[in-house]
């Protein structure tokens, strides 16, 4: 029974990490596109804000699946491991957004919140996921 909370507690810390990283990514992501991302969302219906945030947060959540697995059974080491690669990784996904919006035409931000779906939402989603599948292969 001992064993059982203790690894309840772990997944508990765990989840928490995992869900106060998705949340800093939902917070870049809102920042990066024009308007509230909630309310394009849920009340615009926006798809294309949705693939946007889907994508990040899939990213993030492979990130920290990756340091978890890593931490070879250390649960301090996976718990910072978790969170210091997360925050990495979300950097690391600004920095490819924004060298991303350098290199295409017109304002990504502007076209990913568009009321029809674009091409270009695709191309960031993908950026977001390949992000943390690199980050995830170097916790390895």
């Amino acid at each position: 029974m001992q064993h059982l909370a203790t690894d309840l507690l772990v997944t508990l810390a765990y989840g928490v990490v995992g869900v106060v990283l998705m949340g800093i990514g939902y917070a870049l992501v809102d920042l990066a596109t024009p308007g509230r991302l909630n309310h394009l969302i849920w009340h615009e219906r926006n798809r294309n804000a949705a693939v946007l945030l889907a994508s990040n947060l899939v990213g993030v959540g492979i990130i920290v699946v990756a340091a978890i697995v890593a931490s070879e059974d250390d649960f301090a080491l996976g718990l910072v491991g978790a969170a210091a690669y997360g925050i990495l990784g979300l950097v690391i996904m600004a920095v490819a957004f924004v060298l991303l919006d350098v290199a295409t035409p017109g304002k990504l931000g502007e076209l990913l919140v568009d009321p029809e779906p674009h091409p270009a939402v695709w191309v960031s989603a993908v950026v977001h996921v390949a992000t943390g599948a690199i980050i995830a292969a170097a916790i390895s």
